[in-house]
């Protein structure tokens, strides 16, 4: 899609392309459609970017919090939305084996229990194995650290996403 063509959308169709580009999130999106027209990717990525920089703290703690665990239960399942679906296959997460899902859901319950929200990293740019050592990793950061930790990789799966929706002329 060009950019183009996101510009001239109503409100409603913008919001509707671009709803989840921050996960299941639409009001980022709302939140930038009175700023269009954008002068390229980058100005609508970094506008989106500060809607949730300048969100409060209880609005980006439910941002995080709309992000599924990695390989999780909604994953074996099928029931993640598209994009989280490319996003986890690009990385392997649908091909783990019983041992490295088990690995993944303690991960995950340790993660949750210490910290309150799912962790999240930018798995297109992560193995399978840098995903388990930043799992490791982080699960020593405080508090504080971790919740910029996870906006940051939000701001960067939102990057992703907009580069794959959106083709420069």
């Amino acid at each position: 899609m060009r950019l183009a063509e996101i510009n001239a959308m109503d409100r409603a169709a913008f919001v509707a392309t671009l709803g989840a580009i921050y996960e299941h999130s639409p009001w980022v999106a709302d939140s930038v459609s009175s700023a269009r027209p954008f002068a390229d990717r980058a100005a609508l990525e970094a506008a989106m970017a500060a809607v949730v920089a300048n969100a409060g703290a209880d609005t980006q703690l439910a941002l995080i919090r709309a992000h599924p665990d990695l390989a999780g239960c909604a994953a074996r399942s099928g029931t993640l939305g598209a994009h989280s679906t490319a996003e986890q296959t690009s990385a392997g997460l649908d091909r783990l084996s019983d041992a490295e899902f088990e690995r993944f859901h303690r991960l995950n319950d340790a993660y949750r229990r210490r910290f309150g929200f799912p962790f999240i990293v930018a798995v297109r740019d992560h193995t399978k194995a840098s995903i388990l050592d930043a799992f490791e990793r982080r699960l020593a950061h405080d508090a504080d650290a971790e919740r910029r930790e996870a906006l940051a990789n939000i701001k960067r799966i939102a990057a992703l996403r907009l580069a794959a929706l959106i083709r420069e002329p």
